[in-house]
């Protein structure tokens, strides 16, 4: 093999290397683990080709994006995630408007096959009745 052909060899398989590891830590490596806890706003299987469990949750407190300075812009925190496991999506469906606490892994990427968020629910931990009264109060004149 000539000096050119090892060099040629030699980048390739550098590049090919580099390559992998990229994908590696961008849609395999966990980043993150946690646990949210709030109520499920909606949940539903979605997708064209690639059906995927895609939810909503809406967390206590409020957050302001920070945009217009001085302006009302309050809104609350939701969190978006996906699930993988078949078993948690069909509980979870049961869930809508019920508090519940779900454990996560983050990743860096999405995957079509995986769903649109980086955050994958794989456990109910706790699920009770919402703490959001859904009675409103008599209209007084």
């Amino acid at each position: 093999m000539t000096t050119k052909g090892k060099i040629i060899t030699t980048v390739s398989l550098v590049l090919v290397l580099g390559l992998a590891i990229f994908i590696f830590f961008k849609f395999c490596f966990v980043y993150s683990t946690g646990v949210n806890a709030g109520d499920i706003n909606y949940f539903q299987k979605e997708g064209v080709i690639f059906k995927t469990y895609e939810g909503k949750m809406i967390q206590t407190g409020f957050r302001s994006d920070g945009s217009n300075a001085g302006k009302n812009n309050l809104r609350s925190n939701e969190w978006k995630f996906s699930v993988t496991d078949e078993q948690v999506a069909q509980k979870l469906m049961l869930c809508s408007g019920k508090h519940v606490e779900l454990r996560w892994k983050r990743y860096l990427g999405t995957l079509p096959w995986r769903g649109n968020s980086q955050y994958i629910v794989y456990e109910i931990v706790s699920e009770q009745p919402s703490q959001v009264s859904s009675t409103l109060p008599p209209v007084t004149e």
